[in-house]
Formats: structure tokens, C-alpha cells, sequence
């Protein structure tokens, strides 16, 4: 039998299945958080973006790029409603969203970010 809880481990993911990585790589921090449940997993998964950002000392606001994978574009109006409320005015990313089959059935939605320093 498969221990979830290892399985999430042993990708990055930590117990609620939320996984993230952070990269500074020549100037630059990237970030990509993973959640389970559509509901309320977006703003999830960019309060996870905001940290990680934060600890490589950079912020939202110094977004460079964002990708966005999800598992099903009939979510695309929900996600781009929290999307635009948390990305910093004046200072939105070039994006993409695709349509995905996702690392885990269980998300829904998969965000990557690039930020300068």
C-alpha cells in the first residue's frame, strides 16, 4: 500500500499535497505551488507563491512570467477572478494558461512564477 503522505514527500509536497520550489537562478527566485480542491486552492497556491517569494526576497510585485496549468479550462473565469485580485496592480506578469493534465487528479490547478530580485 502507497503512503500518501510519503508519496507527497518524496515529489516536494508537503502533507496537505501543496508543493513548492524555490530557484534563484541569475537574479531571479521561481516559485510553483501545487493544492488540492479547486475551491479555494488558488488563493492557496499564491499565499504559498507569497511566501516563498518573500523568503528569496522578492515580492509579487517584481513578477517577470507566471504559468498556469489547469486541469479544466470551465475553472479558468475562477481562477483569473483571484489571479487578478492578488497580482500587484501596474505590475502583472507576462502569463499563460493551459489546459493540463496535472501532476496529482487531485489538483486543479498548478501556478509557476519567475521574479526578479
Amino acid at each position: 500500500m502507497i503512503d500518501e503522505n510519503q508519496a507527497n514527500r518524496d515529489r516536494g509536497a508537503d502533507e496537505s499535497g501543496c508543493c513548492t520550489r524555490r530557484n534563484g537562478l541569475h537574479g531571479g527566485a521561481s516559485c510553483a505551488g501545487q493544492a488540492r480542491r479547486f475551491s479555494g486552492q488558488t488563493r492557496n497556491t499564491l499565499d504559498r507563491i507569497d511566501a516563498l517569494l518573500a523568503e528569496a526576497g522578492s515580492s509579487k510585485s517584481k513578477l517577470l512570467t507566471a504559468s498556469i496549468w489547469l486541469a479544466d479550462m470551465d475553472d479558468f473565469a475562477e481562477m483569473n477572478t483571484v489571479w487578478d485580485a492578488w497580482v500587484a496592480a501596474g505590475n502583472t506578469p507576462c502569463r499563460a494558461c493551459v489546459e493540463s493534465t496535472l501532476a496529482s487528479p487531485d489538483f486543479a490547478v498548478e501556478i509557476q512564477v519567475t521574479a526578479a530580485l
